[in-house]
């Protein structure tokens, strides 16, 4: 079993920067790729992007040179740094687990950007 906690949401402005963790507990090292989700209202959850247990990275294409996401083994947190935030990031962002054809997900934290 693996537990996600997701954390950092909130208002920003247009250009601004926000970095969201997702602190993971549980059967860890069985964790193969782990990613971010976010979902706008009315909309259906997307892809942000991933990052692989030997650290290979992948964005969509929205976010490409904005967005990073990066490790700390020691504290079992995956980070998303967020650069140059536009309205259009706005949503609920999840953290995602997979282990073993299996997904895990967290309770999403909320990213605002205004205009």
């Amino acid at each position: 079993q693996v537990q996600l906690v997701e954390s950092g949401g909130g208002l920003v402005q247009t250009g601004g920067s926000l970095r969201l963790s997702c602190a993971a507990s549980g059967s860890i090292f069985r964790i193969s790729t782990m990613g971010w989700y976010r979902q706008a209202p009315g909309k259906q959850r997307e892809l942000v992007g991933t990052i692989t247990r030997g650290g290979s990275t992948n964005y969509v294409e929205s976010v490409k040179g904005r967005f990073t996401i990066s490790t700390d083994n020691a504290k079992n947190t995956v980070y998303l740094q967020m650069n140059s935030l536009k309205p259009e990031d706005t949503g609920v962002y999840y953290c995602n687990a997979h282990v073993f054809g299996r997904d895990y997900w967290g309770q999403g934290t909320q990213v605002t950007v205004s205009s």
